[in-house]
Order: C-alpha cells, then structure tokens, then sequence
C-alpha cells in the first residue's frame, strides 16, 4: 500500500503522465450510455476527463470529479480544446471525505480503483445513491490484471456480482442491464498491449 497522502500521490502520478487527451472514451462507456437520453450526468474519477468530454459532445451537461486537482486542471484543458467547457464542471473531491451535490441522469465511475486503502463500496453505493429515478448507473472495473499493472501477480478481482453486493442496494429499486464480464484491448504506458478483462455493472434505477 502506498505511503503518501492519497492526492500528492495521484497529482505525482498525473504531474508524470501525457497531459494530452486521447480525445476517445471508454470502450464500455461509449457502449453503455451511447443509447441513452443525455441529462445530466456525474463522471467519479475523471483523470485527464476523455470520458466526460465525449459524454457532453453527446449533450450531456456533465460534473466530473476527481481526487488530483492536476487532473482536473489538465481534463479542463481539454474540455475548453474540445470547445465544451459550458457543458462541464469539474470538481476536486477526496470521495471518501467529500462527494458532489446532487442528483443525475447517469452516474459513472470507470477504473475508480487505487492501491491506497479506500472505502471503495461505500464511495460506490453513495453513487448509487446519487443516480435519479429512471436514471443509470454504470461502473467498469478490473476484472483481470495487466501485465504493467502496479497490482500483486495474486490479486484476486471481484465478480461484478461480488462488486454489486458490496454496496447493499435495496434489489427492488434497480433494474440490472448489464452484469458482466467483458473482454478488452489495453494498451500499457510502454506501448504494450494485452487482453484484459473487465467487470461491467451497469444499472437503471426504478424507485
């Protein structure tokens, strides 16, 4: 587990990292809230924001917040690139002390992982909690480990049904779309690729 203070060590790992966007969103993001209604929606972990500027490309009005207000000042810069700023409003949250003001149409929280010892269920069912009525929830996560990964050769991922009893829904007030496991290219910080797997717990609220 990493020492350091949980923003000094993802504004050093951004402050290290292209400062560039790739300009294109998650493989599962794109497939997921692609057919839906845009709204409003509310992006957990926005990195350098690729996923939240897509979804206002698409007319959602979106806050996207993360831990590394590095983070935040590179996925602005490419909000204001992309001409998409109106669209966006970044926020700079630890989520196990702070979380957005709210309610939204979609809510998403992609790789939302990390190697300090966080509340990671708990941050999630608050999530879930900030999903409207009729509204999605959507969440990708590890489900194989990478090659480059900074995570142990034994590590043992959760199920999407693992990840989904964790955060203590109440079974009655969701609807399940999607949940799953699912396969995808990952290209590493070297250039490498390898197919990975991921867990796709994606949502609708009914009540």
């Amino acid at each position: 587990m990493q020492s350091s203070a949980p923003d000094a060590f993802w504004n050093d790992i951004y402050s290290n990292g292209s400062q560039t966007s790739s300009g294109n969103p998650g493989l599962a993001l794109a497939q997921f809230a692609g057919t839906l209604t845009p709204g409003t929606a509310l992006e957990l972990g926005c990195a350098k924001g690729d996923d939240a500027v897509w979804l206002a490309r698409q007319g959602w009005q979106v806050t996207a917040a993360d831990i590394s207000s590095v983070a935040l000042g590179i996925a602005a810069k490419n909000a204001e690139t992309a001409g998409m700023s109106e669209r966006l409003r970044f926020e700079e949250h630890d989520l196990a002390r702070s979380f957005p003001d709210g309610s939204f149409d979609l809510v998403t929280a992609s790789f939302l992982h990390s190697p300090q010892d966080w509340p990671r269920a708990d941050v999630l069912a608050r999530a879930a909690a900030a999903v409207d009525p009729g509204g999605h929830l959507l969440i990708v996560e590890h489900a194989s480990r990478a090659p480059w990964s900074w995570s142990p050769e034994n590590t043992r991922f959760p199920t999407a049904e693992d990840t989904l009893a964790s955060m203590r829904l109440t079974p009655s007030a969701w609807r399940h779309r999607c949940l799953c496991p699912i396969a995808r290219t990952a290209t590493g910080p070297d250039g490498q690729r390898a197919i990975v797997m991921d867990n796709i717990i994606f949502l609708q609220r009914l009540t």
